[in-house]
């Protein structure tokens, strides 16, 4: 037996696995005029510089892919407000580099740039708003790791805790109020646990218990059966899984049902998007599972039309890229000065992008609107479509 578990193969600080003119606006308009908040006013007589920081000569040849489609989409959502927005965008390498994406960030804004879209990691995109931070440029990383936002750093990635938000709101909304939460002992794992205990608590209620295991595959199936038996004692009614397909969920999904955790009784749900590898549909706990995913209707909308201008797919973190400069795009379309600064990035109505709207919070984190799913035989089923707006949602 292999003694360890294949390691998530996610990019360090990208996001989980993230139609004609994609309808790109912002939902609500703020009001015109006014002092600028935290950055930059802007000249609507002028074009907008956007700059758009990317790994494209990374040492790795998978990060150097995922650039070439992030710059692409980039390009695409300026070319769609082409009719709304006067805008010109430059790409910075930053090889992936935080010295690097620091130079690039500060070399941008020298050159003019008014708002920086990227970088990729979180650690780059963390030295690229420190070292423009008194320039009142903001930084609409590509990153999910929250804790680089803040002060003019944003980031744009899916986060756990929004996942974990509509999750848990929903799990609610369907009289489920025992949760028990499963996670493995290491980042990732511990960082989706705590999201799931954060919504819990912005829901009034608590976990009624929380089981973990190291990230070995003997572990794992060790803690199974002791995972299943803390159950009896608390009666879940609701079992959170935080782990993804590289990190140990098809091993979960079969063993622990085989131990004691009835699919048929308690409900599975999922915080990574289980809809990415149809291989695993059959196993037990995935079967009628729920878990979260972008609009698959603007997701592919998006997928379609890249895919006619490029003639190849996109990375599956290029359309958050395409966000970015989306943002920056429909904020400037307002009419607003304020549009680059936190004033504008922050509306309560946030933004149409390439999966569906979110919006910027205060904070430097996103609120993206999610659809809730299930696996039902071989096929991904909505149960709960997402928003088209932020109203009477959310925060």
């Amino acid at each position: 037996m292999v003694s360890r578990i294949s390691l998530m193969r996610h990019l360090p600080g990208a996001v989980l696995t993230l139609c004609g003119a994609l309808f790109l606006s912002a939902c609500v308009a703020p009001p015109m005029g006014g002092l600028s908040v935290g950055g930059l006013s802007i000249d609507g007589s002028k074009k907008v510089q956007v700059a758009v920081l990317l790994p494209t000569n990374a040492a790795d040849p998978r990060v150097r892919e995922l650039a070439i489609s992030a710059k692409q989409a980039a390009r695409m959502a300026m070319d769609d407000l082409a009719g709304s927005v006067r805008m010109e965008i430059r790409i910075y390498d930053t090889a992936g580099l935080e010295t690097q994406a620091a130079e690039m960030a500060v070399l941008a804004v020298e050159e003019g740039a008014q708002v920086i879209v990227g970088p990729l990691f979180a650690g780059a995109a963390n030295a690229a708003g420190l070292a423009v931070a008194n320039s009142g440029v903001s930084v609409l990383s590509l990153s999910n790791n929250v804790d680089i936002a803040g002060g003019n750093v944003y980031v744009l990635g899916h986060t756990y805790q929004n996942t974990a938000d509509r999750l848990v709101a929903y799990a609610q909304g369907q009289g489920k109020s025992q949760a028990l939460i499963v996670h493995a002992n290491n980042v990732s794992g511990q960082a989706g646990s705590d999201a799931i205990e954060q919504a819990l608590s912005d829901q009034d209620s608590v976990a009624a218990g929380i089981e973990n295991y190291e990230f070995t595959q003997q572990d794992l199936v060790e803690a199974m059966r002791r995972i299943a038996e803390r159950n009896e004692l608390i009666e879940a009614d609701v079992v959170f899984l935080t782990a993804d397909y590289d990190g140990g969920l098809p091993l979960i999904a079969q063993l622990l049902p085989e131990a004691g955790i009835d699919p048929e009784l308690v409900q599975y749900v999922g915080l990574s998007q289980w809809n990415v590898l149809p291989s695993a549909f059959h196993l037990p706990g995935i079967q009628g599972g729920w878990f979260a995913m972008p609009s698959p209707t603007r997701a592919e909308q998006f997928r379609d039309r890249f895919q006619s201008v490029y003639g190849n797919a996109p990375h599956p973190l290029a359309a958050i890229a395409y966000d970015g400069v989306a943002a920056v795009g429909a904020s400037v379309a307002t009419g607003n000065r304020d549009a680059l600064n936190s004033k504008g990035l922050t509306l309560t109505g946030g933004f149409q992008g390439a999966a569906g709207i979110f919006r910027l919070r205060n904070n430097g984190t996103i609120e993206r609107g999610l659809a809730v799913a299930t696996i039902e035989g071989n096929q991904v089923v909505v149960l709960d479509e997402a928003p088209r707006t932020f109203s009477n949602f959310g925060f």
